[in-house]
């Protein structure tokens, strides 16, 4: 049987959450653009 890939959830959020999105400047344009269009910002 074959197991699909399972990273962890700390190493998810620490990659691609909110804080990690927070740290770059792109990521911030990322939620602003979200943000703007109107989505709830749901990062992870």
């Amino acid at each position: 049987m074959h197991y699909p890939h399972r990273i962890s959830k700390v190493k998810r959020a620490r990659k691609i959450g909110f804080r990690a999105r927070m740290r770059t400047t792109n990521g911030r344009k990322m939620i602003n653009r979200k943000r703007r269009v109107g989505r709830r910002v749901q990062v992870v």
